[in-house]
């Protein structure tokens, strides 16, 4: 005997309960999904801090540079110099030629830049 059609909609347009499955959310995806959200945030916002910042030269107390203190340095806290030519610091963006420094011992301004200097080096 045929199935009449009125069952056979019936079989078709309700979803079949024996099939379904549990769609709970295990504790491991959202930890994984947690921390996946956390790394990509703070890369982005380590991104957009390193871009308001500038290397400013000649600016750094002895020992208190951030890196590349040119020769005879390694790296960060290297410079043994108040305010090594060759040593750098991250600064605000805009600000390096502003900050206030003490003149030289002849007189002469002091004055931070964006480029390497050839002053206050080591002897």
């Amino acid at each position: 005997m045929q199935t009449p059609y009125y069952k056979q909609a019936a079989r078709y347009a309700w979803p079949n309960r024996e099939k379904e499955t549990n769609m709970a959310i295990d504790p491991k995806s959202i930890a994984v999904a947690g921390a996946v959200a956390a790394a990509l945030t703070a890369s982005m916002t380590t991104t957009v801090h390193a871009q308001a910042k500038e290397k400013c030269y000649g600016v750094s107390l002895a020992g208190e540079n951030d890196c590349a203190a040119g020769a005879g340095t390694t790296c960060a806290g290297t410079s043994t110099v108040d305010y090594q030519g060759n040593a750098w610091t991250l600064v605000d963006t805009g600000t390096c030629s502003e900050i206030d420094l003490p003149a030289m011992a002849d007189g002469t301004a002091r004055e931070g830049s964006l480029e390497e200097l050839d002053r206050d080096l080591p002897a």
